[in-house]
């Protein structure tokens, strides 16, 4: 009786908080398929009619295209660069022996802790003093966009990484070399492939977050570079917001982070977990 009741209970609890994460989504979906007039009208949860002109407005904006091509390149490149050296510097944190090490660990964990905001003004004197050459600075480009969010994701990536290692046998590694197994072939042999679930997490998430940032791309970046989600701002205008456009770009904003989680999503409860029992 009393495990039927906590199954219930349970049931009741995860229910009520999956409709409470996914009802704002619901809702942006609803206004996007809204007329501009419809929807000061008498709001409803079930639409009376679909408009997809909301969706055909912000397609046929040329400006929609690149900045959802330039967020592709950037999460992914971000995504890449950060598990690289993530893995590497995880490997040498959980082998080697380092003078320090746990200073230096906590040290890039503060990287991360701070809000971005925070270097906003100095990443900007970098990008336009600093990295000068010329006339070209590395203002509103995609290489610097990408480099700034390593800057935020590779303290996770080597935080996350290095407990996944950590839980990796020594004697693997040993036996490897035994064989003859150069530093490098264990990594690509024996690491890399038993790391891989770690890894996969740690994809999703840098990606999740590059894709989603805003405020650093908003900062950094004008017109060339720039990302899907400063494309949101330019709804809203001194005239009025377009709340129906907004809401069909965010729409489609949201597509491939949902459509890459759905691929890869049976990944995430094998990296986060390994390595977290050990002996």
């Amino acid at each position: 009786m009393d495990s039927t009741r906590g199954r219930w209970s349970g049931f009741i609890i995860w229910t009520g908080l999956t409709i409470v994460t996914l009802l704002p989504i619901y809702w942006m979906v609803l206004v996007s398929l809204r007329r501009r007039v419809d929807l000061f009208g008498n709001p409803s949860l079930i639409p009376d009619r679909i408009f997809w002109g909301n969706y055909a407005e912000v397609l046929a904006d040329d400006r929609f295209q690149r900045f959802m091509i330039n967020s592709l390149i950037v999460a992914t490149s971000n995504a890449v660069l950060v598990c690289t050296l993530g893995l590497l510097g995880a490997y040498a944190m959980s082998r080697f022996k380092l003078t320090g090490k746990n200073n230096i660990f906590f040290w890039t964990l503060t990287n991360r802790m701070a809000p971005p905001a925070a270097f906003l003004i100095a990443y900007f004197l970098l990008f336009t003093v600093v990295f000068r050459v010329g006339d070209v600075t590395m203002l509103d480009t995609r290489i610097g966009l990408i480099l700034v969010y390593c800057v935020f994701n590779l303290p996770f990536a080597l935080w996350l990484l290095q407990g996944i290692i950590d839980g990796i046998p020594k004697e693997l590694d040993e036996a490897a070399m035994v064989d003859g197994a150069s530093l490098w072939q264990v990594l690509w042999t024996v690491i890399l492939p038993l790391a891989k679930p770690g890894l996969a997490v740690t994809a999703i998430l840098t990606w999740v977050f590059a894709w989603n940032e805003y405020l650093l791309a908003a900062t950094l970046t004008r017109t060339e570079a720039r990302t899907i989600t400063t494309f949101l701002a330019e709804f809203v205008t001194v005239t009025g917001t377009n709340w129906g456009a907004m809401a069909a770009a965010a729409t489609m904003t949201l597509l491939p982070a949902v459509i890459f989680l759905a691929l890869v999503q049976r990944h995430i409860v094998a990296g986060l977990t390994f390595g977290a029992v050990k002996e």
